[in-house]
């Protein structure tokens, strides 16, 4: 059966934070808040989740995944950033964005968008997602968690359950969380560019 924990968005307590990290090193899959909504999230070496992930959401296989990450310092081990997006990406985040950068050498080729070889990258501004980065000590891959077929519904977290329960193996309860996704800038180039409008708001 699969566990919910219940977490307080004002100080969630460490020992709850523990457990769902002790849940992902045994190598789970869990949903879990974030500022642009409920993801699904498991350790980047964790190859049966993400194709859990791939059966779920019924997306091709070759679908590339968000690095989720607690600070731009840790932006910096997995993606190539230039002077300019590294600013720009300090003034966004934490914050509802996701950036296209170019992967480094420390990403795995599978996890890569080719030619270019970029990775998907974001910084959220939550305060329990950031508990978890920090007690991990390493990054998450990310699913926003859209279901087929349910993309424009707007669940509460007691119809989120009944819908993913079957299919993860922890899911992590902090209430409500705004269902918009984020701004997705490519920041490969010279200048930013906006692949998505979401969240994020564009005022630069």
């Amino acid at each position: 059966m699969t566990e919910r924990i219940e977490v307080r968005l004002n100080g969630p307590k460490p020992r709850l934070i523990d457990n769902i990290v002790a849940e992902l090193v045994r190598g789970g899959l869990i949903a879990y808040p974030t500022d642009s909504g409920y993801a699904l999230g498991w350790r980047s070496d964790n190859r049966k989740a993400a194709e859990r992930v791939v059966r779920l959401r019924q997306i091709e296989g070759e679908h590339h995944f968000t690095y989720c990450c607690r600070t731009i310092s840790d932006v910096s081990v997995y993606a190539k950033v230039s002077n300019w997006a590294h600013r720009l990406v300090r003034q966004l985040t934490p914050g509802p964005f996701t950036f296209v950068l170019p992967a480094t050498s420390r990403v795995p080729r599978n996890h890569r968008n080719k030619r270019p070889s970029t990775i998907g990258i974001r910084i959220p501004d939550h305060t329990v997602t950031q508990a978890i980065l920090d007690t991990l000590d390493e990054p998450l891959l990310s699913s926003s968690l859209i279901l087929p077929n349910q993309e424009d519904e707007i669940f509460d977290t007691e119809d989120l359950f009944d819908a993913v329960h079957r299919h993860v193996d922890l899911f992590v309860d902090a209430g409500y969380c705004p269902l918009e996704p984020t701004t997705l800038l490519d920041l490969t180039g010279d200048r930013p560019r906006v692949l998505r409008h979401g969240q994020g708001v564009v005022d630069f």
